[in-house]
C-alpha cells in the first residue's frame, strides 16, 4: 500500500483568516517503508512573513521571493499525491492549508477520507503522555539531532518513523506469491521451496495384533465387557 507522509509550514496558524502555505515535504512510503521518493517545493505567499512564524521555521520573505506560486506549481505536487492516503501529525492543520490551497487556485480538494492523523493515533496509543513530534521521536529513539528548526521534509521524514513505530514497529515483509510487492533494499520477499511427502501409515502389524488379542483375553471382566453392562 502506498502512503505519503506529509509535513507543511505557514505564514500562521489560519488558512480562513489569510495565512498561506509556504513549504510543503512528503515522503513516500509502501508497506509503511520509505521507498527514497520525496517531494519538497517552497511557494510564494503572495503576503508578508510574519515574525513570529519565521522565527519557528526560519524562511524568509527575501528566501520566498522568486518561490512560484501555489497555483503555479500546484500540478507536480499532485501528481506525486496521486490518490494515496495522507499522513500528517496534527492532519487537521496540515489538511486545511493544504485544501484550501487547491480550492483557491481552482484543484480539487483532497477528500477527508485520505487523513491519517498520527496525533489521534498517539493519543490513543499512549494517554496522558507528550505527543508533539520531538516527544514522539525521544519515545521511539528517532534521531532528531538535526532538526533545529522546523522544515517540511525534515519533519515529514522524522515523522515517517514515527508513524512505523506507532503502527507497531518496523517488520520486514515476507511475501509467498510471485506477485508479492518489493521495496528495494527495504523488503525481502522469501519464496520457499515445496515439499511432497508421501503419506505415512499407522497400522499395527499382525505381530502387535496377535500380542494384542492374547492380552486382552487374559482380562477378567473388562469394563467394556458385555457382562458389565448387563
Amino acid at each position: 500500500m502506498r502512503e505519503i507522509v506529509f509535513d507543511t509550514e505557514t505564514t500562521g496558524l489560519s488558512f480562513a483568516g489569510g495565512d498561506r502555505l509556504v513549504e510543503i515535504g512528503c515522503v513516500e512510503m509502501v508497506n509503511r517503508v520509505e521507498t527514497g521518493r520525496t517531494f519538497h517545493a517552497y511557494y510564494h505567499p503572495e503576503r508578508n512573513m510574519p515574525a513570529e512564524a519565521q522565527a519557528v521555521h526560519g524562511i524568509s520573505e527575501a528566501f520566498l521571493s522568486d518561490k512560484p506560486k501555489f497555483a503555479e506549481a500546484v500540478d507536480d505536487l499532485i501528481d506525486f499525491l496521486g490518490d494515496a492516503p495522507l499522513v500528517a501529525h496534527n492532519a487537521g492543520f496540515d489538511f486545511s492549508f493544504l485544501n484550501g490551497e487547491l480550492t483557491r487556485c481552482g484543484r480539487q480538494i483532497v477528500h477527508i477520507n485520505r487523513m491519517v492523523d498520527t496525533l489521534q493515533i498517539a493519543r490513543s496509543r499512549h494517554p496522558g503522555a507528550k505527543h508533539t513530534l520531538d516527544a514522539l521521536c525521544s519515545r521511539f529513539g528517532v534521531d532528531r539531532s538535526h532538526r533545529v528548526l522546523h522544515g517540511a521534509l525534515l519533519d515529514a521524514q522524522l515523522l515517517a518513523q514515527v508513524y512505523v513505530e506507532l503502527l507497531g514497529g518496523r517488520q520486514i515483509g515476507l511475501g509467498l506469491v510471485d506477485d508479492a510487492p518489493v521495496v528495494e533494499s527495504a523488503q525481502i520477499v522469501v519464496r520457499r521451496p515445496v515439499t511432497v511427502r508421501p503419506p505415512r501409515t499407522f497400522r499395527p502389524s499382525d505381530t502387535e495384533l496377535a500380542a494384542h488379542a492374547a492380552f486382552v483375553s487374559k482380562l477378567q471382566d473388562p469394563l467394556w465387557g458385555v457382562a458389565a453392562f448387563e
